[in-house]
């Protein structure tokens, strides 16, 4: 993202009297001991309430045409698999989404690094903007190997949307497949593709992904064991509690120290038997990375219409294809399950969730 296209987005939410857009968003993998594959996110937009619960499924050989700044005048395929997403404001893509065949992708802002192709009319027949890139990787693959051969056949632009103020949508991707197998891709410098193995299926944000492994270093002596009694002057000294030996792991919402406390606590995570568990392990996980929007921003900058930063938290079970998740202001986890799903009849539909804008309680007042 240039400096002017910075510029536009502070300015629009100065005059909208709001916050910056929080670029929080953490991603982890956790794999059961019957061989399934879980990829978990939270989702966080502190401008505005996104409707990130209703969701949208487009079905198999659907018809696509790519968004370039020009109009719908980009890549154009057919999809081969049919898939799910969320949406954002009404639109027909969003942040996380999950295909018949056990692919996963989400997208995870990537401010200030993000930088994509120019425009260029010459290659229209093969440009992407960045929500299509998601639905082209959705309908077209089933492997993180087939994505990443795929990777060579499209370009991606920035096309400008109103609902962001018309600045740039600086993203990059996790793809994962049943096997476990993850990738992270970043577009930078001008439209230069990076791909990197997934360390543990882990991602947050800003800076590169290479940057990110490297600050792993600094936290080489952090374990889950606890530290153990010494003794000094003849008198012992024991520890508090547990938890001693993750004493210096970061709890702050930036994403150089959200990326070490996912991968912390998803390399601690205890033995979990099947893909059930691991959904509701890794949602226990997500809790750490929770924001309240109160924590990220002045006061005179928080939007009236949403409770917390995280919107959204999802759970994808990519072996079961099985989608999982709860809402900021209602907690109560809901699910899609894509084999249930018809992905023969033409068409993309939405699917409301039903997720209210209040938590659902259970009175058990004897």
């Amino acid at each position: 993202m240039g400096p002017s296209s910075r510029l536009c987005a502070i300015c629009c939410s100065l005059v909208l009297g709001l916050m910056p857009p929080a670029s929080a968003c953490t991603g982890i993998s956790l794999n059961a001991e019957n061989g399934a594959s879980i990829a978990a996110r939270t989702v966080e937009w502190a401008l505005s309430d996104a409707s990130h619960d209703t969701l949208v499924s487009f079905p198999r050989k659907h018809d696509f045409i790519a968004q370039t700044p020009e109009g719908l005048n980009g890549l154009s395929w057919t999809g081969k698999y049919g898939f799910i997403s969320l949406t954002a404001y009404g639109e027909p893509y969003g942040p996380d989404g999950l295909n018949e065949a056990g692919l996963y992708v989400g997208m995870y802002y990537f401010p200030g690094f993000a930088d994509f192709a120019p425009w260029d009319r010459a290659q229209a027949a093969r440009t992407v903007s960045v929500g299509d890139l998601m639905r082209y990787m959705l309908s077209s693959f089933s492997t993180v190997e087939e994505v990443r051969a795929g990777l060579d056949d499209v370009r991606v632009v920035n096309v400008e949307d109103a609902r962001f103020g018309g600045a740039a949508l600086p993203f990059h991707w996790k793809v994962q497949d049943e096997t476990g197998a993850s990738l992270v891709i970043e577009i930078t410098d001008g439209g230069e593709v990076e791909v990197y193995d997934g360390f543990l299926g882990v991602i947050t944000n800003s800076p590169g992904y290479d940057w990110h492994l490297t600050n792993l270093r600094n936290y080489l002596g952090l374990s889950p064991v606890a530290e153990l009694p010494v003794e000094i002057g003849g008198e012992v000294f024991s520890p508090f509690g547990a938890g001693t030996g993750l004493r210096g792991l970061p709890g702050d919402f930036t994403p150089p120290s959200r990326f070490v406390r996912a991968v912390a606590l998803t390399a601690s995570a205890r033995p979990l038997q099947t893909g059930e568990e691991a959904v509701f392990e890794a949602f226990r996980i997500l809790d750490s990375f929770n924001i309240p929007v109160g924590t990220t921003g002045a006061p005179d900058r928080i939007s009236a219409d949403i409770e917390s930063a995280t919107q959204i938290t999802t759970a994808a079970d990519l072996d079961n294809r099985l989608f999982y998740f709860h809402t900021m202001s209602d907690r109560q986890v809901r699910v899609v399950d894509l084999k249930k799903m018809d992905f023969d009849t033409p068409g993309m539909r939405m699917i409301t969730s039903g997720a209210g804008r209040a938590q659902t309680v259970r009175d058990i007042t004897p």
